[in-house]
């Protein structure tokens, strides 16, 4: 695996088609070498069993990656019926198993249910900490904490295809929301239970798995054709307001100075005269410019 050339800094965010089987971390490593990023990181990791689009951010790109974590995001998420797993996908033992007598009828009715806001019960398979341990690290030694369900919001889920056990979803929901979970409890409101047996993520806000490139096509560049792929740091940024400075505004801005702007309050992108990204600030009530994140001096 050849790595891209480290004469230049390397900052910008990279669209990644994931593979399912290897871990978030393990992509965004290899990615990080081939294109010569001293460093690295993503928005939203996904699970080894899921694949789909995982958005790294590379170099000065990392400052914002916080802008993207509040986002949507899609999953078309394939549920097997009839069996319950002990990590609520297939990559769990089989607990339980029951007959389907569901039909397609009786699983539209039941995704009613999951629209809109929800509340969630996180899975002890999680990441998330109780008394400073994953709960993963519980479950692996059979132990079960108390869980806090927690309100999660399920902006559109629909019926791809459904057929015997099989039945494939498209799922858009809020941060925070275990589509594990959702797999699981609509296998209860049909009566027979279900777990998660594929996921694929296709969007993370604005962003869409069409675009992205895989890491095995990505090593297939020469090393110099690699960072033709990323998009610029703020492309993290969304629909937010641009603020263009006056060149001389634009030392102070840089030097964490807060700037009169006279513009309507809220968060905004900071540009220079000629178009090159700053960074992001505040436009307090008081219309002045305030630095949040700012882009390093080179």
């Amino acid at each position: 695996m050849d790595a891209a050339p480290d004469s230049a800094a390397v900052d910008g965010v990279l669209l990644l088609d994931k593979p399912s089987g290897p871990s978030s971390n393990a992509v965004l490593q290899r990615a990080k070498k081939l294109l010569g990023a001293r460093r690295a990181g993503h928005t939203g990791t996904l699970d080894p069993l899921a694949g789909g689009l995982l958005v790294l951010t590379l170099g000065e790109a990392t400052k914002f990656s916080g802008e993207l974590l509040d986002a949507d995001k899609t999953y078309r998420a394939t549920l097997r019926l009839g069996a319950r797993t002990s990590t609520g996908d297939a990559e769990g033992e089989v607990l339980l198993r029951r007959e389907v007598k569901a039909g397609r009828g009786d699983l539209l009715k039941a995704l009613e249910g999951f629209r809109g806001p929800i509340m969630q019960t996180p899975p002890m398979y999680a990441a998330i900490k109780h008394q400073g341990r994953p709960l993963y690290s519980y479950a692996r030694k059979g132990e079960d904490v108390p869980r806090t369900a927690r309100p999660v919001t399920v902006r559109r889920i629909e019926l791809e295809s459904f057929e015997g056990q099989t039945a494939t979803l498209e799922v858009e929901c809020s941060k925070g929301t275990y589509v594990r979970v959702l797999a699981e409890d609509i296998g209860e409101a049909l009566g027979c239970g279900a777990h998660l047996a594929a996921l694929v993520r296709t969007a993370v806000g604005p962003f869409r798995l069409s675009d992205a490139i895989g890491v095995d096509a990505l090593e297939a560049l020469l090393p110099g054709q690699r960072r033709g792929n990323l998009l610029p740091p703020d492309a993290l940024l969304g629909p937010r307001p641009r603020v263009v400075l006056a060149p001389g505004t634009v030392g102070k801005f840089q030097q964490g100075q807060a700037v009169p702007v006279g513009l309507a309050e809220g968060p905004v992108g900071v540009y220079a005269d000629g178009g090159a990204f700053l960074g992001t600030g505040e436009v307090g009530a008081d219309g002045v410019l305030r630095p949040k994140r700012l882009l390093a001096l080179r």
